[in-house]
C-alpha cells in the first residue's frame, strides 16, 4: 500500500526543518512508498562515483539527496507563503488543490 504525499513533481516547496530550513526549490521526484521527495538544490550530498562505462564521470559528485515529505511545505503561487493544502470538490466530481491561507487554486 502506498502512502499519500501532499506534493507533486514540479511543485515549488519550502523546507521547514533541517539544515536547509527556509530555502525554496522545485520538486524533482516523489517517492510515495518511502514518503520522500527530492528537491532541486536542497540537501546536496557528496557521492563517490566510479565510472560505469567509457566517458562516464567519476570522483566525488554533488547531487540532491532525498528528504522526508513532512519536512517540506508547498508554496502558494499567489500569496507566496508556505501553506497547507486543502481540497475543493466540485459538483461534477472533479477535485482541486487549494491554498489554506488565500483559497487560491494551486
Amino acid at each position: 500500500m502506498t502512502k499519500k504525499v501532499h506534493v507533486k513533481t514540479g511543485d515549488t516547496v519550502m523546507v521547514i526543518s533541517g539544515k536547509d530550513r527556509g530555502k525554496k526549490g522545485k520538486v524533482l521526484a516523489v517517492s510515495p512508498k518511502e514518503g520522500k521527495v527530492i528537491v532541486e538544490k536542497i540537501n546536496v550530498v557528496s557521492k563517490h562515483v566510479k565510472p560505469r562505462k567509457m566517458g562516464d564521470p567519476s570522483g566525488i559528485i554533488k547531487t540532491e539527496g532525498a528528504m522526508y515529505a513532512s519536512k517540506v511545505q508547498i508554496v502558494c503561487p499567489r500569496c507566496g507563503k508556505p501553506t497547507r493544502i486543502g481540497h475543493k470538490i466540485y459538483e461534477d466530481g472533479s477535485k482541486e488543490r487549494i491554498c489554506k491561507k488565500c483559497n487560491e487554486t494551486l
